[in-house]
């Protein structure tokens, strides 16, 4: 019996992993897109180093705007990966379901020994896991060559402000791993639920459905009451959450996207009630794929 819990458990895993490996295989654009815009920050960064030197040594700028403004590609590079991959993830979201039906792919997915929770939760691994680390992956390969192309770039043009570039890369690393897992992940939990139910239960414009049942509400609440709740929670949810005044300040210094303290979020009810809308979504996608026609 005991061995027999093992070998169950492992049949589990081995299941899962193979079921985000499909979805890595199905969608390249997870991880093409943000490789293309690695590579054209990199170009721009080549083109841009030329420029690094004057501005860093402007008497004009105090020792901390100088440190600030050898920040600001990183920290961009950073914002546009994040920007690429939170697209990508939408429009992944709401293809997750409708595409395995649109192509009957389902059918053949049904046949295999795969339960339907674990497909779900492969596909809603994509923007609460991969996407996350695969960010993190992209951006940090990316300031580290940026870093490294301004200094060759520098050290070529016989300029010996090659040496006192201080970019605190280790740093600006950790600030982004702890946003994209607070924020990116768990902070938007219920966004990502939503879009995948919606995913699973829409027969066709998913994306619509998606969206317009939210302009709606706000919309009507507006009208009927002559207030904007509903609009405030929802960005609240995605441009605030506990400790938004963290965000103020320098917007292109890395320290401005560190959100608030673990103890924060623990603490908030609207974090608690988040993940939960987010498994209630998920519980519904997997009934919903359960009983759904491939059609």
């Amino acid at each position: 019996m005991h061995r027999q819990f093992h070998i169950s458990r492992f049949d589990l895993f081995h299941a899962a992993y193979w079921s985000v490996q499909r979805e890595l295989w199905e969608n390249r654009s997870l991880y093409i897109a943000p490789l293309a815009v690695a590579v054209l920050i990199l170009a721009a960064s080549l083109v841009g180093a030329t420029h690094t030197p004057a501005k860093m040594h402007d008497p004009a700028l105090d020792p901390m705007q100088q440190q600030e403004l050898m920040e600001q590609p990183y920290t961009f590079a950073a914002l546009l990966l994040m920007f690429t991959t939170v697209v990508v993830g939408v429009f992944y979201c709401v293809e997750a379901f409708q595409g395995e039906r649109r192509d009957r792919s389902i059918l053949f997915w049904k046949s295999l020994p795969v339960s339907d929770l674990t497909i779900v939760l492969s596909k809603a691994s994509i923007p609460f896991i991969v996407l996350p680390l695969l960010t993190f992956a992209v951006t940090v390969g990316t300031q580290g060559m940026m870093l490294l192309l301004t200094s060759l770039r520098m050290l070529a043009s016989g300029n010996s402000a090659a040496a006192s570039i201080h970019v605190p890369l280790f740093q600006m690393s950790v600030m982004l791993l702890y946003h994209l897992v607070a924020i990116h992940s768990l902070w938007w939990a219920p966004f990502w639920g939503w879009l995948l139910l919606v995913s699973a239960w829409a027969r066709r414009a998913a994306f619509l459905w998606a969206t317009l049942p939210l302009l709606a509400i706000g919309i009507l609440e507006k009208i009927a009451f002559r207030t904007s709740y509903f609009a405030g929670m929802l960005g609240y949810r995605f441009f605030g959450g506990p400790g938004a005044a963290a965000f103020r300040g320098n917007e292109m210094a890395m320290a401005s996207l560190t959100p608030a303290s673990p103890s924060q979020f623990l603490a908030s009810a609207s974090f608690w009630i988040g993940l939960a809308f987010a498994a209630a979504c998920l519980a519904a996608a997997v009934r919903l794929r359960r009983n759904r026609e491939a059609i």
